[in-house]
């Protein structure tokens, strides 16, 4: 029913910026009706929650760790959802995981409320 596929991620240095994208390929519904979200994992860690932007409202929310220096949005004509972080640490060295859910979510934060994910994409902030 979908499949989500992560890109944008590498080596960054401390202060910059990355952007990341994540492509649905979405069968009997349609992206704009999903809850996307994003998590990041680094090694030895909890999946942590990033990101998610609510269906139906667009509203955006942000984890603690990110807030004020991220933008999640998305392009429904695309089926892309896009995280955009800002004045990057290497503490968010992590990968990347893309997520969507399929109901009405008021405070999707945690992994469980996500039925889809995508692989990940590695990013790594050297300082």
């Amino acid at each position: 029913q979908l499949q989500l596929v992560e890109s944008g991620g590498g080596l960054l240095q401390a202060g910059g910026s990355l952007r990341l994208s994540c492509a649905a390929s979405v069968s009997g519904r349609t992206f704009s009706s999903f809850t996307m979200g994003w998590f990041r994992q680094a090694p030895g860690k909890d999946r942590e929650f990033v990101a998610a932007i609510r269906w139906p409202t667009d509203v955006p929310l942000y984890g603690d760790s990110v807030k004020g220096r991220s933008t999640i949005s998305r392009d429904n004509t695309k089926n892309t959802v896009y995280l955009q972080m800002n004045s990057l640490k290497p503490e968010d060295t992590a990968v990347y995981y893309c997520a969507a859910s399929s109901i009405i979510v008021i405070v999707p934060t945690t992994s469980d409320q996500f039925g889809w994910w995508g692989q990940g994409t590695q990013v790594t902030v050297s300082s």
